[in-house]
């Protein structure tokens, strides 16, 4: 549960923000097309083709986290299970109370 909690934090981190932050404080070196409102209005283009190689892989890595959380919650909220011992012996006094 931690590393899937770890992972989705670093890797949202080392890649949307990242981005964001590049596009946002002119660190790109690439002079194209922009649309001067949408880049205005948002503050980062919108179009840049590295947002669109950025954000599928990103929701896939934030999809596997999510999912590693989920079976690790589960994992820590889920009661161990009745040794077997235990349960032979109660069908045996179960079986016993009905012949009676």
């Amino acid at each position: 549960m931690i590393v899937g909690v770890f992972i989705a934090v670093v890797y949202t981190l080392g890649s949307v923000v990242d981005l964001f932050m590049q596009s946002r404080l002119g660190g790109s070196d690439e002079s194209g097309f922009q649309i001067a409102f949408l880049t205005g209005l948002l503050g980062f283009d919108i179009f840049d083709w590295r947002l669109f190689v950025v954000a599928p892989i990103w929701l896939l890595i934030i999809l596997i986290a999510i999912i590693a959380i989920w079976i690790g919650y589960s994992m820590l909220t889920t009661p161990a299970p009745v040794p077997l011992e235990e349960l032979e012996e109660e069908l045996a006094a179960e079986e016993a109370a009905e012949s009676d």
